[in-house]
């Protein structure tokens, strides 16, 4: 009788008593060796399978941003010709003592041309545009020097800024479709120099050192019928009023006449500001 309570006693305390041996040894026994291995080899390849979706993920996001960022510097660049290029004046620059000059001269690798910026824009009126390739740091760069296209008032100073306009280029080179007259049949030529009108068609490549593609550029000059009807443009200091004084109070005046010397509208600034007058 002790015994059997002995051992009833023992079954409370171990609660296997009423196991039958072979379910007792299960509840007993815990991992073997295989199982832990196998577990952690499944863990591992998660792991693994985890972290190559990650990083698929962050090389998918970088090429994406690299590649929004390519299309954006075209589309920059882009933006910037078709706002300034193509809405070049026609003027002949003798508003000082140089030798009188067209305003539009147009090389390979460089290009002149004089336009404005909006009325919005810091920098108002005209403005003189040089666009050529130059070497820096070891690498060749677009840069842009824009300077006001009329003469400073004495004892005033323009100012004169140099962006860059693109990097990395390995290739630039520019082309013309025009005529010299503006009026026959046009043809591509390599340089516009010493002529009288303005281009119809300016194409423009650029190839960067990475190998990027960037597609062929062809700007629509918006010319008017002005230019292609021989009618003489010629941006001048029309009477002694026009003449800028030191207080900068004078007006700078252009007028755009025709062979018998007829005003067919002019350009005025007072001060920052500049408006156009059409005559009757």
């Amino acid at each position: 009788m002790i015994k059997n309570q002995v051992q009833g006693t023992r079954c409370k305390i171990h609660k296997t008593c009423r196991l039958n041996p072979v379910t007792r040894a299960l509840h007993l026994r815990g991992f073997t060796l295989i199982e832990v291995l196998i577990a952690m080899t499944l863990l591992s390849i998660m792991v693994v399978l985890l972290f190559s979706s990650l990083k698929i993920c962050a090389d998918s996001w970088e090429k994406g941003e690299s590649k929004i960022t390519d299309v954006n510097e075209v589309a920059v660049v882009y933006n910037f010709f078709q706002r300034h290029l193509s809405i070049a004046k026609p003027l002949w620059n003798d508003l000082s003592e140089e030798e009188k000059t067209f305003s539009f001269q147009g090389k390979a690798q460089s290009l002149q041309f004089i336009s404005a910026f909006p009325a919005s824009a810091g920098r108002s009126g005209l403005q003189l545009f040089s666009l050529d390739l130059q070497e820096e740091d070891n690498e060749q760069v677009i840069k842009v020097t824009i300077k006001p296209f009329f003469p400073a008032a004495e004892g005033e100073e323009w100012h004169k800024e140099e962006i860059t306009l693109i990097k990395h280029v390995s290739d630039f080179t520019l082309a013309y479709f025009g005529s010299d007259d503006g009026l026959s049949e046009g043809s591509w030529e390599e340089e516009w120099l010493d002529k009288e009108v303005l281009p119809r068609l300016v194409k423009i490549n650029i190839e960067l050192e990475n190998g990027i593609f960037w597609p062929e550029m062809i700007i629509d000059l918006k010319i008017t019928g002005i230019t292609n009807q021989k009618i003489q443009m010629s941006p001048r200091q029309s009477s002694d009023k026009a003449k800028r004084t030191g207080t900068g109070s004078g007006v700078v005046g252009i007028e755009f006449t025709d062979y018998y010397g007829r005003e067919l509208c002019s350009q005025h600034a007072q001060g920052s500001f500049y408006y156009w007058r059409y005559s009757k």
